[in-house]
C-alpha cells in the first residue's frame, strides 16, 4: 500500500523549501556488515536535527524546561535510497505546520544533493505537571514563522 506523500507539491520543490540543515557524520555502529546505515539510525538523525533546529532558533527554554517538554507523538521515514558509512550526509529540518499544542516537523536526508530519505513527525508540547498538552508559546510561533518565511 502506497502512503500519500508529505513531500508536496513534489520532492524537489519540497526539498528547496528547507531553510536549516546540519551535517551528520555516520558512525560505524549505525551500519550493518555491508556498510549500509541501519533503518533505526535515521530516527536518531531526525532527533539530533530537530534539537539543533530549536537551538538555532533559541527555543530550547520555551520547548524544553521543567514546566513543559516537547514529546514525539508520531514519526515516520520514507527510505528512498541506501546510505553508506562514508556518505557526506546533510540533514534538512523544518517546521511545516503549527497547531495549538503541536508541530509537524519535516526531515530530508541528502547526500551530494540527492534525496535519500524523507521523514515527518508530530511533536506535542506537554505540561510536565499535568501530563497534558499545553499551547505553544506565541514567542516560539513568531520565531518559527519568521525563520520559515511564513506570511
Amino acid at each position: 500500500m502506497r502512503k500519500p506523500s508529505f513531500m508536496t507539491p513534489d520532492p524537489n520543490t519540497w526539498l528547496d523549501s528547507f531553510q536549516f540543515s546540519i551535517p551528520i557524520k555516520i558512525r560505524y555502529c549505525e551500519t550493518d556488515i555491508l556498510g549500509h546505515v541501519n533503518n533505526t539510525s535515521y530516527f536518531m538523525y531526525f532527533e539530533q536535527g530537530r534539537i539543533e533546529y530549536f537551538e538555532n532558533l533559541e527555543l530550547t527554554d520555551e520547548l524544553f524546561s521543567k514546566q513543559q517538554v516537547s514529546v514525539v507523538a508520531d514519526l515516520e521515514c520514507q527510505y528512498l535510497a541506501q546510505l553508506y558509512l562514508r556518505d557526506p550526509l546533510k540533514l534538512h529540518v523544518k517546521v511545516a505546520e503549527i497547531g495549538r499544542s503541536s508541530m509537524d516537523v519535516h526531515y530530508a536526508v541528502v547526500v551530494n544533493d540527492e534525496l535519500k530519505a524523507a521523514g515527518r513527525g508530530t511533536i506535542v508540547l506537554v505540561d510536565t505537571a499535568t501530563g497534558k498538552s499545553t499551547p505553544i508559546p506565541e514567542t516560539a510561533r513568531e520565531k518559527i514563522a519568521a525563520f520559515e518565511g511564513w506570511k
